[in-house]
This record gives structure tokens, sequence and C-alpha cells, in this order.
């Protein structure tokens, strides 16, 4: 069987897509250099009333760049497409995309529901006003549905841990050696220095990422806002202690703090577990606090509600907390619903630790100023509960900037858990996690770059999406 090549049957498409690209970065940096000396030209209303398009050398250089950037996303939604129908015919890149056909179909669903409905959505959809928006959108759903995808074993060409004989830094687009058929053919993206297929790790990778930062960051905006908003809102001595002991855990240097809270030492000390038994508390007291101080005045719906939510919620925390032959382990096997991996929970509690006390300090800074306006002074003289004015009032205010934050974070998280990886902390060393992965793929750079490059390309392209989602959240909270 022969190698595949890069591109296949598209390689004669191949220089108008360089001509493309090249046009669009070279207009673009014209277009950032003459701004600075050029003024922007004027628009002039038309006899209908209709502003007509701008003049002069930056519109003529914004019309070419944006030509080429068509022309190059045109290329690559064929390229896609083609690759899609010929798979490993249109080269390594084709097979890739055929592998990746449930992403596609489900950013195509996600898009076109999102966009049909987008008038009900509310600031969801008022994201798909904004270009950058949707572009962030896409990459960080394009990772979360290769994720799961591959979780669901749609996507994964190889087992992501099981080494095959004569593969080891195999180039990408090789052969396997000597397959009869029950595995893929090629390892697309080449193998590593074990032998192992670079594209299903980094698909495997993905699903480490997406369980651990959206997931921990949001545990985080738990403590925080459970947190945050009473030291505002009530301030005196409760502000003081909470701020004191958020700036004592920031002033600590934040690789430092995590590579302590990691180490074996401190991990077989227990530390980490217990820690995590009292953060995962919070999201229970939130929950509680949040439908009591809503449905407190009706008690016959409010009881069985806080009964069953609550008491899921904490079934689900002791089997979060619960594991055999650890310090803590408090739910026999038959009622233990799942065992979290000490490694991830380690960097669970880590990640939560650390960005809560952040999230305080933006809550903080937002409650004390929305609890001047007019609408709290209404809700105090009605007589309501400062949980209720709190959660209700304040909270809802602070939503625009908390969510931008949020996604800022998500990428903040999946940088620190590619630091850890990198340094070979928290996971277990043959978790396929990107930090690990280009870890792993460092040590041969000079000689292969596949192995570290992929991995390193996924995570770039995640935190860039989600820097982009949040830019267009911004924008959009700005203007409702």
């Amino acid at each position: 069987m022969e190698p595949l090549s890069w591109t296949g049957v598209m390689a004669p498409l191949m220089p108008v897509l360089w001509i493309a690209a090249a046009v669009f970065a070279a207009a673009t940096a014209i277009r950032l250099v003459a701004s600075v000396f050029v003024a922007e030209g004027n628009r002039v209303t038309q006899s209908d009333g209709t502003l007509a398009a701008r003049t002069g050398p930056l519109a003529v250089l914004d019309r070419i760049a944006r030509m080429a950037f068509f022309a190059v996303l045109a290329y690559v939604v064929t390229f896609v497409v083609v690759g899609i129908v010929a798979g490993p015919g249109a080269g390594i890149l084709g097979a890739v995309a055929q592998r990746l056909l449930p992403v596609w179909l489900a950013l195509a669903v996600t898009f076109a529901l999102s966009i049909a409905f987008k008038g009900r959505l509310g600031l969801y959809g008022k994201l798909f006003d904004s270009p950058i928006g949707m572009v962030g959108f896409a990459l960080v759903m394009f990772w979360v549905y290769a994720a799961i995808f591959g979780a669901a074993g749609l996507i994964l060409t190889h087992d992501p841990l099981v080494q095959i004989s004569g593969m080891k830094n195999a180039l990408p687009g090789s052969p396997v050696a000597g397959n009869d058929g029950a595995v893929y053919d090629w390892y697309l993206l080449g193998g590593d220095n074990l032998a192992r297929d670079v594209f299903s790790r980094v698909i495997a990778g993905a699903w480490v990422v997406v369980q651990i930062a959206p997931m921990a960051t949001l545990f985080a905006f738990m403590v925080g806002i459970t947190l945050g908003l009473p030291a505002a809102y009530f301030g005196g001595r409760l502000d003081t202690v909470l701020s004191f002991l958020a700036n004592l855990i920031l002033a600590f240097p934040v690789i430092l703090l995590f590579y302590l809270l990691v180490t074996p030492e401190i991990v077989q000390t227990g530390l980490p577990a217990w820690m995590g038994a009292v953060m995962f508390l919070f999201p229970i007291a939130f929950t509680g606090i949040l439908l009591n101080a809503r449905y407190r005045t009706r008690p016959r719906f409010n009881v069985p509600l806080l009964a069953v939510v609550l008491g899921a919620m904490f079934w689900i925390y002791l089997s979060l907390i619960s594991e055999p032959g650890s310090a803590i382990s408090v739910l026999p096997r038959p009622l233990d619903l799942f065992d979290i991996p000490g490694g991830i929970l380690v960097v669970f509690v880590s990640v939560v630790f650390v960005n809560a006390p952040t999230v305080l300090r933006i809550v903080r800074g937002l409650a004390m100023d929305i609890k001047t306006r007019d609408y709290v002074a209404a809700a105090q003289t009605r007589g309501e509960r400062a949980w209720y004015i709190m959660l209700w009032e304040l909270l809802p205010n602070a939503r625009g900037p908390l969510i931008v934050d949020f996604c800022l974070r998500v990428g903040y998280t999946t940088i620190l858990l590619g630091t850890l990886g990198f340094f070979g902390l928290g996971l277990p060393p043959e978790s396929p996690d990107w930090g690990s992965t280009i870890n792993e793929g460092r040590k041969l750079l000079s000689i292969y770059l596949h192995p570290a490059l992929p991995p390193a390309i996924a995570l770039l392209t995640l935190v860039l999406g989600l820097n982009l989602l949040a830019d267009g959240l911004r924008e959009e909270s700005l203007r409702d």
C-alpha cells in the first residue's frame, strides 16, 4: 500500500490557495500600515437615502482582502466536500475530512438551527450577528463535537494507547505495517515515538480537555459567585475576610501553586481530596439558595423541588468524593455512580482552587456597582430577602461580563491543563491530553515535527476560538 500525499487529487488547485492566502495576508498587512497615514474614506448619501460604499485606497484594500478571504474559505469548503467524498483519494487532508464527517454534519445543523431561531435565543442568538463570534463559536464547537464523537468511537482510526510494530515515528500518511484490514490502513498524522497514532491521540486529547476545562471553570464560578455576592452586598467584616483570603491565594504564583497541589507528595497526604470535598459543596449550596430564593413563597412546590434536586445533587457529590481505599470512602460500591481517576480529580480541584478567587473578585466588583441601582432599592422596598436580591437582581444584570470572562477562563484553563501535561504533572503519563503529547513529541522535534505539531495546533485553535467567542459575546452584550 502506498503512502498518502497531503492533498491527493486536489494538488492541482493548491497554487490557487497559496495565491489567495498571499493576497489576503499582503492586503491585510498593507491596510494596517496604510491606516496610520491615510484617512478613512467618506460615505456618500445616495438619492434614495442609502449610504454608498466607502471610497479611497483603504476601501480598495478592504475589498481585496475580503475577496481573497472568501476565496480561501471557498477552497477550504471545497476541499472538505471533496475529502468527504473521495477520502484517501484526496490525500491525508481528504482522509481527515472524511473521518470528521460527523463533526461537519453537527456543525452544519447547529449553525442552521441557531441562525434560523436566533431571534428567540437571546444573547446566544445575537452571537450570530457577529462574524468574530461566529468564527470563535465554530472553532470551539468543532473541538467539542470532535471530542464527543471521538469518545463515541466514530472518528478515531486507532486506539490512542495501542502501539503498532513498525510505526514508530512513522511519517504522516504512512500505511500501517502488516495491516490485515483489522485497523485503519494509514496513520493519517503519523506515529509518535511509541508507535501510537497521532491523529487518534489528538482527538482523544480533546475529550480530556472538554471534560475538565469547562466543568472546572463552572465549579470555580459557582464558588466565586456564592462567596462574591454576599461579600459585595453585606460588606463589612465578611467582605474584608473573603477579600483577604482571595488576595492571599492570588498573591501566590499560579504555576507554583499548581505544582504544589499536583505533586505526588501533596497528593499522598489526601489534601486535594479534602479540598474537593469542600469545593464540591458549593454547587449544592448555590442551587439550593437559588431555588429557595425564587420559590420561597410557594412552599408546596418549593419543598418537594428542593428535596428532589438537592437529594440528586448530594448523591452525585458523594459519588464524586468517594473513592474506595482512600481517605474518603463514604458510599458502598453499588451506590457509587462513577469513579474519577485520581489524576483528573487532582487537576480538577487545582483548577477550581486557582480560578475561584479571581471570579470572586470580578463578581464582587460587579455586584458593588449594581447594588446601587434603583431596581435594587425597589426590591429592598418590596421587602425581598437579601439572597433573592443577590441572585435574581444583581446576578442577572452582571451576566454579560461574567459570560465573557467564563469563555476567557476556559481558555486559560485549557492552557494550564496543557502546561501541566507538558511537565508531566497531574494526569497519568499515558494520557493523550495535548500537553503530554506535545511534551513527548518535543523530545525529537529537531528530527520529526509531526508528533508535536498537531496537538500544538489543536491547543492553539481551541484557545483562539474561545478568545474570539468571548470578543463576539462582549461586542453583542455591549449592544444589549
